[in-house]
């Protein structure tokens, strides 16, 4: 790194309140000092420590689960609206730290910092989404069967929410879940990935102010920063959590609705994705072309929406593919603080390792590396977390297609009709996101329709990452089936219940039935 990025990222870690060894558990307004094992943050841009965390422990966790249910009978008598504002002063106050924020995201998980500043977007919209949403958490009303009776259903607040965070996602993923919930009148209880505990460590600073300042019960916004060595499947199995979402791999998730399942918890489960884009012959290639870069190597395709499968029709997939991989030569792979720089690191040596192994795997079972996948030193870092995104020719029955690769690891394939385009999709255990390009209405349509894409997200002529928070985000089959964020995705945050009012002085039953005493 320059001395000059030396000296900002200096100047933003005093701005955000890190200092060399900081506290990982927060109540929203007051820290709790900590005993458990003090790791450190590591950044995989550089290989170096940023700072120090004091993990919390069980003990600490039963602190601040007394403090949060506490809370939690002060903050749902809060009228929503005002609750709504309070939100809306959150991303107020982030709006103020968005470069600062966003130079840590980039500094802690090595995504470019453009990338950084979006994710820091996202807290924002989802805050101003939140504000128009505490004026709407509307229920229905119904005509009753009875004379002299009215019938409504309302939804009201369930308490202590449990919100797992991935590293991808360090602070989007948890205002996502965090504003929806408060402005429904829950409290929530956070546990960060531990690869990026800093971020939600300085974004539990940036926030208190507000907490403060009106004046919310201490208990309301909660951090544990802990691994799982001191809060793991207890944290899953704890009652006093009648919510719990969780961004992670199928494999996690799987584990966490099983327990949760077991207690009857109810969980919101965001997992991996296995993301196809169908390529028609009347795409706009030029439009599908960035679509298709972007979505592969964002993030150095390590969201959960990244494109990992291309779907292109015969007639046009050679010039498709040397089009692509012409552009991915052009990629510049280094220092995400970089401004010139595309793709950043992976988040680290395990994830570098997989990546090269399901290279490998492609070779193994007869694909064919038309570009990349190979491991690279940055003449700028220590680090050794680089990679050359990787695009290879399969098939889609391929063990290794068919299960997710967290990696810039890009899968082509073609096809000859619609039905078998859709059909190839629809074809593996994944179901987030999707897209189709073409400018012929019947192949969209078709894509949209019953008989087309299987996943949460269908898009026509955009890629398979960048959501907008203003609708429901969440996948189907082994993406787990949640919803997160806008929409009426609020519901999950809350009870349902159905009110029955009778205001005659009579006391007929339903369905006819007389029973006179």
């Amino acid at each position: 790194m320059t001395q000059e990025q030396i000296l900002n990222i200096k100047k933003t870690l005093k701005e955000l309140g890190i200092s060399e060894i900081n506290n990982g558990v927060c109540t929203g307004t007051e820290w709790i000092e900590t005993d458990g094992e003090i790791v450190d943050s590591i950044s995989p841009i550089s290989g170096e420590p940023i700072a120090k965390i004091k993990q919390g422990t069980w003990e600490n966790y039963e602190t601040v689960m007394s403090k949060a249910q506490e809370a939690f009978k002060t903050w749902r008598m809060v009228p929503a609206p005002k609750r709504g504002d309070i939100v809306r002063q959150i991303g107020m106050k982030l709006r103020e730290k968005k470069e600062a924020l966003g130079m840590l995201v980039t500094l802690e998980v090595g995504k470019i910092y453009q990338e950084g500043l979006g994710e820091v977007q996202e807290m924002i919209d989802v805050s101003d989404y939140s504000l128009g949403l505490s004026r709407q958490l509307w229920g229905y009303t119904m005509h009753s069967e009875r004379p002299n009776h009215r019938m409504y259903d309302q939804y009201h607040p369930l308490g202590v929410i449990g919100i797992i965070s991935a590293f991808n996602f360090p602070v989007a993923v948890w205002a996502w879940n965090a504003m929806v919930a408060l402005t429904c009148g829950n409290v929530v209880i956070w546990k960060p990935s531990s690869k990026s505990f800093l971020s939600a460590i300085a974004v539990h600073n940036i926030i208190s102010d507000v907490l403060k300042q009106n004046e919310v019960p201490e208990g309301v916004v909660n951090l544990i920063a802990s691994s799982s060595k001191y809060i793991g499947d207890d944290f899953l199995a704890d009652n006093r959590l009648p919510l719990i979402s969780c961004t992670g791999s199928t494999k996690v998730g799987k584990k966490v609705g099983r327990i949760v399942g077991e207690r009857l918890g109810k969980s919101i489960l965001e997992l991996g994705g296995n993301n196809a884009i169908i390529i028609t012959a009347d795409a706009d290639i030029k439009m599908a072309l960035s679509a298709t870069l972007f979505g592969a190597v964002g993030t150095c395709g390590q969201r959960c929406t990244s494109t990992r499968r291309l779907i292109i029709h015969e007639s046009i997939y050679e010039n498709f593919k040397n089009k692509l991989i012409q552009a991915y030569k052009q990629i510049r792979i280094g220092n995400p603080l970089d401004p010139e720089t595309l793709v950043g690191p992976m988040i680290d040596g395990g994830a570098v390792s997989m990546f090269l192994d399901a290279v490998e795997a492609v070779k193994k079972e007869g694909g064919k590396i038309l570009y990349g996948g190979k491991k690279i030193q940055n003449q700028d870092c220590k680090s050794t977390n680089y990679v050359i995104p990787c695009i290879a020719e399969i098939k889609n029955n391929f063990e290794i297609v068919q299960n997710e690769t967290f990696a810039p690891l890009l899968y082509l394939m073609k096809y000859n009709t619609i039905e078998e385009a859709i059909a190839i999709h629809n074809n593996v255990k994944q179901g987030l996101s999707s897209s189709i390009f073409s400018t012929n209405i019947y192949e969209t349509e078709r894509f949209l329709s019953h008989e087309g894409s299987d996943c949460g997200i269908a898009n026509v002529n955009i890629g398979t990452s960048g959501a907008e928070i203003g609708g429901a985000f969440g996948g189907e089959k082994d993406t787990g089936g949640g919803r997160e964020s806008g929409s009426d995705a609020w519901k999950a945050y809350m009870r349902r219940q159905t009110n029955t009012i009778n205001y005659s002085k009579e006391l007929p039953f339903a369905q006819g039935i007389k029973f006179i005493l």
